[in-house]
């Protein structure tokens, strides 16, 4: 199962139900910029994301209970971002934050890496064996 969690809080934009099937799959295709009201009742513009896929391996998966996860965030984002993002949504990750090295497409990169769209993060805590 993959879960999606946008940079944004669900309150403060309109129901995804308000909105036309074709503003709902513009949205979704990440390409479009849309105006969303804030919790105060000011539009803003909003878009286009970039989808960051985030792979949990050994400890990183039994902090989250979760295999994978797709995160939406603005364009330039960098790792430290995503993984400030995941923090917030898993505090127990704090545990392993220290001691984890991060694979972007399968290379180890620091966390000032900048992302694009479709990118594939790994989270990898230390692993010992014998």
């Amino acid at each position: 199962m993959t879960l999606v969690i946008p940079l944004f809080r669900a309150r403060e934009v309109t129901s995804m139900a308000e909105e036309s099937e074709d503003t709902c799959a513009a949205n979704k295709a990440g390409g479009v910029t849309k105006m969303q009201k804030t919790s105060d009742m000011e539009e803003r513009e909003v878009g286009p994301w970039i989808e960051v896929k985030v792979l949990f391996f050994a400890r990183a998966r039994e902090l989250t209970g979760l295999t994978d996860i797709s995160l939406l965030m603005p364009p330039q984002s960098t790792a430290r971002d995503c993984m400030s993002k995941l923090l917030n949504n898993f505090p127990k990750l704090e545990e392993i934050y220290n001691s984890m090295v991060l694979a972007l497409n399968e290379e180890y990169v620091p966390e000032s890496t900048v992302l694009r769209n479709r990118d594939e993060l790994a989270i990898i805590p230390p692993i010992s064996g014998g």
